[in-house]
């Protein structure tokens, strides 16, 4: 077979492997799925690599580089794929900064953080939103925030879990006490002690339902088979607070639940007291953005808060939210369409998709 036949049918089996297109392409997201050699220089390639790009018959595919040296070639010096990749180097980076915010005693600096991982301020800032979905700021206070919760459950004192939590004065803790703890310090440490949570329960389409409301509005709406296990997770939630049940204008706010549960082209017009880190809060407001009758994959969602690696984190989000319906996590899906794990179970989550997809039931 003349030599020129064969490189014609090397050539095309290349270009017809649909790894060639990512090579083509440069593409960063394939350097963790395989590596490529060339024939002509006897070195072997990340897909990114931006060397001039091979000719298609000296091009041969790898899914490990132990294959690719055992084939004979050596790694190229440009892209050095014997090294942990730009993307794994950013994660690590990026995880390591995390470890340095929870082990700092005090707030460190953007530009401390950034030289302690050997980046520019603003290339560190960029990735670390990116990879974790919040600024380094936020994460801080988030942990610092988890600290004083912790704290707050063994110090003898509130000004001694405030301090030992990483805050250098209790001003500056006490400005945002709410927003972290949801009420204040001395109620928290106490277990819920002088909150008022009424709440009611009752019977819905979907089985029992619990709606309980804070003076700041709606705190949980929880869905269920048995009404008075829903009462004793909201007593779990608030250990001391005071539960008192609803009177019959509170009894109105239930029914506009239901209302809407069967309905969502009537809205929600309620009051909501949402705790959570700043992350799951950016999801939960995500959440509400999508249209009754449309669905999002956490894939998407990921993206559209600007971390689009954090997909795990964005499921998480979605379990931890005790507000059905009102923040809709159940029109989260996977990337494949198919429904997955939803707090309240799979059946109510494909009971309120479909009643929401009728067109008398999406939402003007």
């Amino acid at each position: 077979m003349k030599s020129s036949s064969v490189a014609a049918k090397r050539a095309a089996a290349t270009t017809a492997d649909s790894r060639w297109a990512a090579v083509v392409a440069r593409a960063h997201k394939a350097d963790e799925q395989f590596f490529y050699s060339v024939t002509t220089t006897g070195v072997y390639c990340r897909p990114s690599c931006a060397a001039r790009l091979a000719r298609p018959e000296n091009v041969r595919f790898y899914a490990t580089q132990e294959a690719a040296l055992k084939a004979g070639f050596r790694p190229c010096k440009r892209c050095k794929p014997d090294q942990d990749s730009p993307a794994r180097q950013h994660i690590k980076k990026i995880k390591d900064a995390c470890r340095i915010i929870e082990s700092a005693e005090d707030p460190l600096t953007l530009a401390d953080l950034a030289k302690r991982v050997n980046l520019s301020a603003y290339h560190f800032h960029r990735l670390f939103k990116k990879m974790t979905g919040v600024t380094p700021r936020a994460y801080a206070a988030a942990h610092r925030g988890g600290r004083v919760r912790r704290e707050l459950g063994r110090s003898g004192s509130v000004t001694a879990a405030i301090f030992d939590a990483g805050y250098n004065s209790n001003g500056r803790f006490y400005e945002n006490a709410s927003g972290i703890l949801g009420m204040t310090p001395r109620q928290y440490r106490s277990g819920g002690e002088q909150v008022q949570i009424r709440f009611a329960v009752g019977e819905c389409s979907l089985g029992a339902i619990l709606v309980a409301m804070s003076a700041r509005g709606v705190c949980a709406i929880s869905l269920g088979e048995d009404a008075h296990a829903l009462t004793r997770e909201l007593q779990d939630r608030f250990p001391r607070g005071t539960l008192i049940g609803g009177d019959a204008s509170f009894e109105a706010t239930v029914a506009r639940v239901v209302g809407f549960i069967d309905d969502p082209r009537i809205g929600l017009d309620l009051p909501l007291d949402v705790r959570g880190t700043a992350f799951q809060q950016r999801v939960w407001q995500a959440l509400q953005r999508i249209p009754a009758g449309k669905t999002a994959s956490y894939a998407q969602i990921a993206k559209r808060i600007g971390a689009p690696s954090a997909v795990r984190a964005v499921a998480g989000a979605c379990a931890a939210n005790t507000l059905a319906v009102a923040i809709p996590c159940h029109r989260v899906v996977r990337s494949d369409g198919e429904l997955s794990g939803y707090r309240w179970g799979i059946e109510r989550k494909r009971a309120l998709l479909q009643r929401e997809a009728r067109p008398s039931a999406v939402a003007k």
